[in-house]
């Protein structure tokens, strides 16, 4: 039998999956499907909307459920999410668009770093919006929360500023394309949209209305970006690391030390296990995992990430919103303009010259 510590827990996670469920319930309808709207961003405005309504009529002793949501179940979220990608998608494209993510990923990570310096943010807040928007959206937000430990309404307002502008791009880029103002072919347009596109919900809805042709580069060129997300987060690790050492906050041997993302590499072990069982799958006797596994998986995994996003927005209040103020979406607004601007140019000019 489950001790009151561990009911009082599990009372907080069937409160957050039966959100998760509703958020699934939701994001089914038609309008929300063509809209591209995943359940994880219906699942962190379910959250707000008990954080800043229903909370207070809620025990307590229910919040380490809560809290499990958001860090437990999160770094599983993050590891499974593996099981969408494979390293022979990074064949399928070649050093083009492996070139063109890599610098997209390090300008907006970094520079919006230091941008946010200029515009006095708070280093978490600039750092988890710059990583939204320079690599998966939620997804990497998540990663980097659990690596830097952010305050969990930092992590909500990055995430609403990649629902903003990511959603905006998807509805931009097909009309821009379709209209001829972007001048790119269709494989220079299937790296741009995947290398500045923010969410992979995002590039999966743009890549759908631009066609089968530059839909699969843009979701290909997408998941490179979203493998990107290893390196970042075991760099960060090392900074949160060193950013301890000038903090009187911390105990003396909590300074320091590494934050190892731990979670990052489980990732990409998925990630390996999974183009295995693709080139397994390729022999004239298949032994991979058949398709109706990943596609399990996959839902289960989705249904995870979302459990984490009501979770964080459990700890949102609007409160906290005012109190970040308008400069990260200032940030993540300027961060957008040089997606569109810088990613056109090198998906234009320097693309074509390593296809």
């Amino acid at each position: 039998m489950f001790s009151p510590r561990r009911g009082h827990m599990l009372h907080g996670v069937l409160l957050i999956a039966l959100f998760s469920c509703a958020a699934f319930y939701i994001g089914s309808a038609r309008v929300l499907t063509a809209l591209s709207i995943s359940p994880l961003i219906i699942g962190i405005v379910l959250g707000m909307i008990y954080a800043n309504m229903l909370r207070m009529h809620l025990p307590e002793t229910w919040v380490p459920g809560i809290q499990f949501c958001s860090k437990r179940l999160l770094r599983v979220g993050i590891i499974l999410y593996g099981f969408r990608l494979t390293f022979q998608d990074i064949a399928a494209v070649g050093i083009a668009g492996i070139t063109v993510d890599a610098i997209i990923v390090t300008v907006i990570v970094i520079g919006g770093y230091y941008l946010g310096k200029l515009l006095k943010m708070d280093r978490e807040t600039a750092l988890l919006t710059s990583v939204g928007s320079g690599i998966c959206g939620a997804a990497a937000v998540l990663g980097a929360e659990a690596t830097v430990r952010s305050q969990p309404y930092k992590t909500t307002v990055a995430v609403a500023t990649v629902v903003i502008f990511g959603t905006i791009a998807m509805f931009l880029y097909p009309l821009a394309y379709r209209s001829g103002i972007l001048q790119l072919s269709p494989a220079q347009m299937g790296i741009f949209s995947g290398a500045t596109l923010h969410e992979v919900a995002h590039a999966v809805g743009a890549g759908n209305a631009l066609g089968d042709q530059i839909a699969s580069t843009t979701v290909i060129v997408k998941m490179i970006r979203v493998m990107m997300l290893v390196p970042v987060l075991l760099i960060l690790g090392i900074w949160a690391a060193r950013r301890t050492r000038h903090e009187p906050s911390q105990t003396a041997g909590a300074k320091g030390k590494v934050s190892v993302p731990w979670f990052a590499f489980g990732f990409l072990l998925v990630i390996g296990i999974n183009s295995l069982s693709v080139f397994l799958n390729s022999l004239e006797t298949p032994l991979g995992f058949p398709l109706w596994f990943n596609n399990i998986i996959n839902y289960i995994d989705t249904f995870l990430l979302t459990m984490a996003m009501v979770a964080l927005g459990a700890e949102t209040s609007f409160d906290k919103f005012k109190k970040a103020g308008a400069k990260p979406f200032i940030l993540a607004g300027i961060l957008f303009i040089w997606l569109i601007g810088g990613g056109y140019l090198l998906a234009r000019y320097l693309a074509p010259v390593l296809m």
